[in-house]
Formats: structure tokens, sequence, C-alpha cells
């Protein structure tokens, strides 16, 4: 299974376009070591014949995906092809705009499969008629429903007669919908499906994705424990930081987020029985992890933690 972080920052990126805090600021004079970053997007291939033709998996679908494809040389088109391209699939773990709004940009008549909840399907079609674009494909893009609590064999869903390989389950979190989801809509929606992590096992080897992690539901801990390799919410290192620095009015926890730092943060909860090569990921622009010389990012570092980047890779 190999892994690429084509984004790793928080909604709106690093810097962000119109913040001027100490991160971003530092970062415009030069006087902050630290590396831009664009959104978070996930790519993951688990093809026995990969050196033959690429099989790539999106996990999200993020607001920079356009610019974050034509980045990576592997996810260009195939030769000798008028509109065919290695991404087959996209894995969706919320309906929060950063996490799906780059299937827009996925629009121009490609075929390919979405994984999803389906409450995230329902929002985006009845709510949200903009993403029926993607019906233009011949064959139309083809939804698929990403189950709770057991496991989706990719290579049935994939109707192929190849032996199963890559095997996908969805792991509640506890998160909330997105305030732009309308109330009637949201009385009726299960709230377990609002948002999830991904555990995702190939070849005996296991990666859990939680890049939104609220910490309400200690499951997450069972799945931390048991993979290889965890991708996990890195979003915030206080829970007042963006009341303090003036750039909103929620802790990090009211947005779903459970802080790095403090009593019962991420740092503090973590599993310490876990061997799994834990990365930080979904970084927001105010965190101060985001500094290189920080005592911050020393701290998580020393936690044995690693601090996602664009164009990192990993492979199990």
């Amino acid at each position: 299974m190999r892994i690429k972080i084509l984004g790793s920052a928080g909604g709106g990126g690093f810097p962000q376009w119109n913040c001027a805090c100490r991160n971003c600021s530092g970062f415009r004079s030069g006087s902050l070591r630290a590396r831009a970053r664009t959104q978070t997007q996930i790519a993951l291939e688990a093809n026995p014949d990969y050196a033959i033709r690429t099989h790539w998996t999106l996990i999200g679908a993020s607001p920079d995906l356009r610019s974050q494809i034509l980045a990576e040389p592997e996810l260009k088109p195939f030769p000798n092809t008028t509109s065919s391209t290695p991404i087959y699939d996209v894995l969706l773990t919320s309906g929060d705009v950063d996490s799906l709004m780059g299937l827009l940009h996925l629009r121009e008549f490609q075929t390919f499969k979405i994984f999803a909840l389906p409450s995230i399907r329902r929002i985006l079609s009845d709510e949200n008629a903009i993403f029926r674009v993607l019906a233009r494909a011949q064959p139309a893009v083809q939804w698929f429903s990403l189950p709770l609590a057991s496991k989706l064999n990719w290579e049935k869903e994939r109707a192929t007669q190849e032996p199963p390989t890559l095997v996908a389950q969805a792991v509640a979190l506890a998160g909330e919908y997105p305030d732009y989801v309308g109330e009637k809509l949201r009385r009726e929606l299960p709230a377990e499906e609002a948002v999830v992590g991904l555990a995702l096992e190939y070849q005996g080897k296991r990666v859990f994705v939680a890049p939104s992690l609220s910490g309400r539901n200690p499951e997450w801990k069972k799945w931390a424990e048991t993979s290889d390799l965890v991708l996990i919410d890195g979003t915030f290192w206080s829970d007042d930081e963006l009341i303090r620095l003036g750039r909103g009015h929620k802790t990090a926890r009211h947005m779903g987020h459970l802080p790095l730092a403090g009593a019962a943060g991420l740092l503090e909860q973590y599993p310490h029985s876990s061997r799994a090569r834990k990365v930080l990921i979904h970084i927001n622009n105010t965190n101060p992890i985001l500094d290189e010389d920080s005592p911050e990012h020393r701290a998580v570092l020393a936690a044995g933690f690693e601090i996602a980047y664009d164009g990192m890779e990993l492979s199990l």
C-alpha cells in the first residue's frame, strides 16, 4: 500500500489567503521556518499490478484537488487515451466543504466511483444540485454506500474477477454535520454518519485515517492501537486557539476537532500501547506546530508523532 499526502493543511491552506496571524505573516515575510501547505488530500494505491497500470483512490476531495493532481506525476492521464486517469475511486468521510468540494474539479466527463455514507450522498443530491454535474460522464459517476461496522470488499464493488486486495471500513467518530445542511434534513440524518474515519486493510497491513476527530467517541483508540499507520487530526494545538488569536468564536472541540495539547488532548489520550507510525494531518494555519523552530513542534516530535507535509509519501 502506498500513500501520498497531496495536501496536509486544514481549511484554507497555509498560508491562508485572508489571515495575518503570526504563522501566516511570518511565512510571507520569510521570518518563519515552515512549509507552505495545501488543503488536506490523501491518495492511496493498493494494486499489486501498479508497475503495469496504477490504480489510485482519493480519500476526500479537497478544494485544492485540481492543482494537487497536476502536481503529482503519477496521477496524470494514461498515455494514448483521450480521457482516462489512474484515479478510479473517491472516499468521502464527511459532508464538510473541505472534504468534498474538489468533486467539482472531477466533472470533466470522467467516469469514476464515489464511496460515501448514505447521509452524505443525500446531502449532495437533495440540497446541492450543483453536484449533479458529475452525471455528465458516459457512463455517469457511480455512487456506492460505504458501510458502518462492516467491511467493504473493494474488488467486489469494482466488479472484477480479481481476488480481494483492499478492504475498507467506516468508523463513526461522533462528529456533526456541517452548518450548511438545512435543519429539516439534519433532523432526518443519522448522527453516526456525520463524520467517519476509515480503516483500510491491504495484505495484512492497516492504515487508519481520521483527519477530523472530535474525540467524543473513544472507539478511535482501538483503531489507533491495531493499525500500522495512523493519519490523525492535528488541526489545532489548543482548544481556545482561534478565540485567543481573534480568528473565531468557537473552541476546537466545538468545531469537532480534539486539540493536541491540554487536559484530555490528543497527545494525552493517544494510546501508549500503539506501535503504529502516527502522522498528524489537517493542520490549521494558526497551529504553532507549523513553525519548525517552535516548542510545540518539538513537543509533538518528542511524543513520537510526525507532521504531514505536501508531497510526503508513506508505504506499508
